[in-house]
């Protein structure tokens, strides 16, 4: 049989030899695709794990060692809009671990910089960017450090004594080596549980796409392999020998298209390295297929292929005569909608009830609730569209809409499963796009306020009670309030002293005398007649919590101004008029002044480690956007494709009939329109709703639309779509004509 079956695929003329070409180039683009995004994954985890030494501090048990201690303080500057990881190291002894990419320690006054950095020092003027870091550079960070190419790092060696007094430092014996378990981690792609979070979502808002069209290409003309296998059926072929011989066809089909799309991967990956999956680019290598992956695919697709074959001729298996006879399929139930019913409700739920105390009960709850959304959608999607196509028949006024929804009835599992694939983008771009502009919007990056140009330099004191007293700054000194002043481009520095009670963090209270705080607005203001006010938090972060202070009025404390003057410094905020050179003098002079406290941040900003965190989902939302539409314009081609040549016959005989070729073409489009414009709407909206929820309910944050990018794509998709469909008008001109009827 397995000879028959090769011969009945390559040896039965022009059009058998011509469906296993187009089969084989649909899987070929679908296995680039799949090869494509492994790698893509692959390549994350790459820079993730170059990056691990970075969070060596968060290491939640250190490995015993016969080495001596290193003392060591991670943090985070920022120069522009580019965040720049640093870490400051002193050992204990001459055995102290070194990190990789350097030949050894750098001695205190000594520090080593990327190329990156390097090359950023030596290009911008000294007082914004070189000065802030004491000593000279004596050599560069390797490859083996940097998560990628254009990675900001800089090592700076100190003295033990330095660093054991400054807040945050802890002394390790081992450096880190895989990814720490931690959801506030320096590496510059994130780590630990928030990446792989991120990587599971990414990586299947990628796949799930291309695995659905490597399963449509294998299913191309279906419906004429269910006629000659039923023909064959009828004169004595046993089920068992049908099954080999369309295994056979579905195995030569794909195995050519996993070949070429292994071509086609391998001749394309150093186009795949300039994709900003994370904002940063790849490092040569790491788009590498190790051997599992390979195999997967090797063996997987073909084995997909035979599956999906053996499903679409169950009919045969059952009733060659009832696949003669073309019998309907059973309508989608409206159970079907139940999964995406209760992912809406669970994040409803946890949105009037509050979110899980942990974490851990936190990230799943997203992942419970989105995954029942993305099920729900792919399961009530043929539901979606027999309704829709119901509707077209009772209000059909023209042939074409009657033809159209008539065929939408008869199979409407097969029309939607074409632009599932679309529909999964679609979800995942509206949700990410929706939080994250409504994150954006709440902190102030879209620029343009006072906050944005207000630097708050806060120290160990003002985010937590448990401040060490060698870390609390007991007073600003003279000169550095004079050279901030005298920086060009400042405007007014505020002075926040501690409070005479302490609180929790992000309730922390401070003090501020009013003439002061007129002259940084953005922080907020006295209330009428006050001499000096008592001030809470008042920066942006992540839970969206006192983000726009400027509008607020902060009550009076009953202190006298030099009273206030007197009592430890918590932060230093100094405004300036936004210039980049201003912005850029006054944090150099901020972290000269207080070297181990951390740079200065703009007021309405998250600070470098979060908006990174933002700008990683962003693009690689972005990415899945540009994937998935592609993905979804090759599955309708294929499908519009696949069913123009199921249907040449019936088509040619309606032609002669009379039967216009402008009404074939509005069957066509309107089959292939109301499901993709249908179903897309459901999922934008189910996208945008849930967001709106998860914010509501776990950052309490209030949810802003999208702005005229995220609708300009999602409108530009489906246009390219729809264009898709009419490109197949000329085609169905070409295979209509009377000799198809004549002679097929």
């Amino acid at each position: 049989m397995i000879r028959l079956g090769l011969r009945l695929t390559l040896g039965s003329g022009r059009e058998a030899v011509l469906r296993v070409l187009v089969t084989a180039a649909a899987v070929a683009l679908g296995v680039g695709l799949l090869l494509a995004s492994l790698a893509g994954v692959n390549g994350l985890h790459a820079q993730t794990n170059r990056g691990a030494w970075l969070d060596t501090s968060a290491q939640a048990s250190r490995p015993n060692s016969t080495s001596d201690g290193l003392w060591w303080l991670s943090s985070t500057d920022q120069f522009g809009n580019e965040a720049i990881d640093r870490v400051d190291l002193a050992a204990t002894g001459p055995k102290a671990p070194v990190p990789p990419g350097i030949p050894q320690l750098p001695g205190p006054g000594e520090y080593y910089a990327s190329p990156a950095l390097t090359t950023l020092l030596r290009s911008e003027p000294a007082n914004e960017l070189r000065v802030r870091y004491p000593g000279r550079q004596i050599g560069t960070i390797g490859a083996a450090a940097l998560p990628s190419p254009n990675s900001l790092i800089l090592v700076i060696g100190r003295t033990a004594r330095q660093l054991s007094q400054a807040p945050g430092a802890v002394e390790v014996e081992a450096i880190q080596r895989t990814p720490a378990s931690c959801y506030a981690c320096q590496s510059t792609v994130g780590s630990g549980p928030v990446l792989q979070f991120i990587l599971a979502g990414g990586a299947v808002a990628l796949l799930l796409p291309v695995l659905i069209l490597i399963a449509t290409a294998s299913r191309l003309s279906a419906a004429r392999r269910e006629q000659r296998f039923a023909a064959m059926r009828l004169v004595g072929a046993t089920p068992s020998q049908i099954s080999v011989v369309s295994a056979v066809e579905a195995v030569v089909a794909a195995v050519a298209g996993v070949a070429v799309g292994f071509a086609l991967f391998f001749l394309l990956r150093p186009a795949l390295y300039h994709v900003p999956f994370t904002g940063a680019p790849f490092a040569p290598g790491d788009l590498a297929l190790p051997w599992i992956d390979v195999v997967l695919v090797v063996v997987g697709v073909p084995v997909a292929a035979v599956v999906s074959a053996r499903l679409a001729l169950r009919k045969v298996r059952l009733s060659p005569l009832g696949v003669q006879r073309r019998t309907a399929s059973r309508p989608p139930r409206i159970v079907r909608i139940i999964p995406l019913l209760a992912g809406v409700a669970l994040l409803a739920y946890f949105d009037a009830a509050g979110k899980p105390g942990a974490i851990g009960g936190q990230l799943l709850e997203l992942l419970v609730g989105f995954v029942l959304l993305i099920v729900g959608l792919v399961l009530a999607g043929p539901w979606f569209t027999t309704t829709g196509s119901r509707l077209m028949v009772r209000r059909a006024t023209r042939p074409a809409t009657l033809l159209a929804g008539r065929r939408l009835l008869d199979n409407p599992k097969a029309a939607f499963r074409f632009i599932s694939g679309l529909i999964i983008a679609l979800f995942v771009a509206s949700a990410v796009v929706g939080a994250l502009s409504s994150i954006a919007a709440v902190s102030g990056l879209g620029g343009g306020s006072a906050g944005r140009d207000t630097l708050a330099d806060t120290f160990c004191s003002f985010s937590t009670t448990n401040c060490p007293a060698s870390a609390q700054v007991p007073s600003v000194p003279t000169r550095v309030l004079d050279d901030l002043h005298s920086t060009p481009g400042v405007e007014g520095v505020t002075i926040v002293h501690q409070g005479l009670s302490r609180t929790p963090l992000r309730n922390s209270f401070g003090v501020i005398a009013c003439d002061e705080l007129a002259k940084t607005p953005a922080i907020g203001k006295c209330a009428p007649g006050a001499t000096v006010a008592s001030v809470g938090y008042f920066l942006s972060n992540v839970l969206g919590h006192n983000s726009h202070a400027s509008s607020t009025v902060w009550p009076s404390a009953h202190l006298s101004a030099a009273e206030a003057a007197r009592l430890p410094v918590n932060a230093v905020v100094v405004a300036t008029d936004g210039s980049a050179g201003a912005l850029e003098r006054a944090r150099t002079s901020l972290e000269q002044a207080f070297g181990f406290q951390g740079g200065g941040v703009a007021v309405d900003a998250f600070d470098p480690s979060t908006v990174r965190l933002l700008t990683m989902i962003q693009d690689m939302t972005d990415v899945i956007i540009v994937a998935s539409l592609i993905i979804a314009a090759c599955s309708l081609t294929v499908n519009i494709a696949a069913g123009l040549g199921e249907r040449k016959r019936p088509f040619s005989l309606l032609r002669l009939t009379g039967v216009p070729i402008g009404v074939l073409r509005g069957v066509v489009a309107l089959e292939s329109a109301l499901p993709l414009l249908l179903v897309a709407v459901v999922s934008t909206v189910v996208g945008l709703v849930s967001a709106a929820l998860y914010l509501h309910s776990q950052v309490g944050i209030a949810f802003r639309i999208p702005g005229m990018a995220y609708w300009a794509t999602v409108v530009g998709g489906l246009a390219a779509s729809l264009a898709i469909i009419a490109s197949t008008f000329p085609l169905l001109n070409r295979i209509t004509g009377p000799e198809v009827a004549r002679n097929d």
